[in-house]
């Protein structure tokens, strides 16, 4: 039976399981802010399938690809490496159930995909059983028609938050994918000057045990293989080919090119300009496509041009219509685009000609934009609370922040989760990240 099947076929049992519960569940999915994603999506499942933690791997959030709640232990060792093998393992977008490495520990998941390419992966999933052992088979294929339809509204909103995301979204994600990029390099930096230390060594023909030596040898080099495979995948999760970036733009706008009338014209950019960070693309997608929206609303216009290019320092875009001049440059929708271009330090200029139609110039920097210090007084922290968060900006592991402060492991994770929730950080990594854009070091 398939799980359409199975969903028509419901046991009264697995309904009386859900109802109300299930309703107000998925009511607060579907008004999450992407912060609280995770939790809400974990909460609604749980109603079908429990596991002891929840992860959301998304490229659509560059600063923040995976959201999580559940089981701290396993929540905050999760890897994208690990996410990345789960996905390689999965036959599309259907369910997959299996046994992989999550959290730093091989343990039984349940992943599903997307049509967006993200996926879903509930650790130690168990289906909850509410009704007789007869109809076991049944509920669990209508538990997981559920989940699966869950997960697609989830990853549907995801895409939704993330292509009209505010201004403080943009530059808080720029903030943590800086951060972990300079991270990343630190690390990848480290392990190959000792990896490569150790090759060298290996080499050089001293040790008697051949076998030993070329066995070593190559562990050595697959690790090597490996940290360079995981620092250009993270590279590739905040950055994006300005030419990938523009064919995106193209495939965003074809239903309006196929049912409108109107021909929209691409200038292509160079195809080897400099690649453009993960929110510079998405903010550029969505300015063009706001400002191509608004032009199509004045009459007459029957030709608009794009144009996207580099100078190594910004992002240049240009967008020109041939209509009558009538674009308002006070409308709220052009409003919401030029808050968006300032979110990223960016300048836009809108040159309207009577009879001549209106011309649109966007430029972005490349580079983060100058984020002023925040208030920390604005997070409201204790005054542990900000000692932990000081040895964390100064990169301080938790054993010794620990020690530092005559305090055990344990009651720092306590003070770490205050500390998260009260600035809205969902990770350490960005914690970090907002710390030192407040003057923490």
């Amino acid at each position: 039976m398939t799980p359409a099947e199975a969903a028509r076929t419901v046991p009264s049992s697995l309904l009386a399981s859900g109802g109300r519960p299930f309703l107000e569940a998925l009511a607060r999915l579907t008004t999450a802010p992407l912060s609280e994603i995770a939790q809400r999506l974990r909460e609604a499942t749980l109603l079908y399938v429990s596991g002891s933690a929840l992860v959301i791997f998304t490229e659509d959030c560059t600063g923040r690809p995976q959201k999580k709640a559940g089981d701290e232990t396993i929540i905050s060792s999760v890897s994208i490496a690990e996410l990345d093998q789960i996905r390689e393992s999965m036959p599309g977008v259907d369910p997959w159930h299996g046994e992989a490495a999550l959290g730093g520990k091989n343990r039984p998941v349940l992943a599903l995909g997307s049509p967006s390419n993200a996926i879903l992966v509930i650790a130690d999933p168990q289906p909850q059983q509410t009704g007789s052992p007869d109809n076991a088979s049944l509920q669990d294929e209508a538990a997981l028609w559920v989940v699966n339809y869950l997960w697609t509204l989830a990853a549907e909103r995801i895409r939704e938050k993330v292509a009209d995301a505010p201004p403080s979204y943009l530059i808080e994600s720029r903030a943590a994918s800086a951060e972990r990029l300079r991270v990343t390099a630190e690390l990848v930096d480290r392990h190959s000057t000792a990896l490569e230390t150790l090759l060298a060594a290996l080499r050089s023909g001293t040790l008697s045990d051949s076998e030993a030596r070329k066995s070593a040898t190559d562990t050595a080099a697959k690790a090597l293989v490996g940290l360079r495979t995981l620092s250009d995948r993270t590279t590739e999760l905040v950055e994006e080919p300005v030419s990938t970036a523009f064919q995106r733009l193209r495939e965003d706008l074809k239903p309006l090119m196929n049912f409108s009338g109107i021909d929209v014209q691409f200038i292509e950019p160079p195809v080897n300009g400099r690649a453009l960070p993960g929110e510079v693309a998405h903010a550029a997608r969505a300015i063009v496509r706001g400002v191509v929206l608004a032009m199509v609303d004045q009459p007459q216009v029957r030709r608009i041009r794009t144009q996207w290019d580099c100078d190594g320092e910004n992002l240049l875009i240009n967008v020109r219509d041939d209509g009558h001049g009538e674009l308002s440059a006070d409308s709220p929708a052009i409003g919401r685009l030029v808050q968006r271009v300032e979110a990223l330090d960016g300048r836009i200029s809108i040159d309207v000609m009577s009879g001549w139609g209106a011309d649109v110039a966007v430029t972005l920097p490349l580079d983060p934009p100058a984020r002023p210090l925040a208030d920390i007084a604005d997070w409201k922290l204790g005054e542990r609370e900000l000692e932990v968060l000081q040895l964390l900006a100064a990169g301080q592991r938790n054993r010794s922040i620990a020690a530092k402060l005559h305090i055990s492991e344990n009651t720092v994770k306590f003070h770490l989760r205050n500390l998260f929730r009260k600035m809205g950080a969902s990770s350490r990594t960005e914690a970090i990240a907002l710390a030192h854009s407040s003057g923490l070091r």
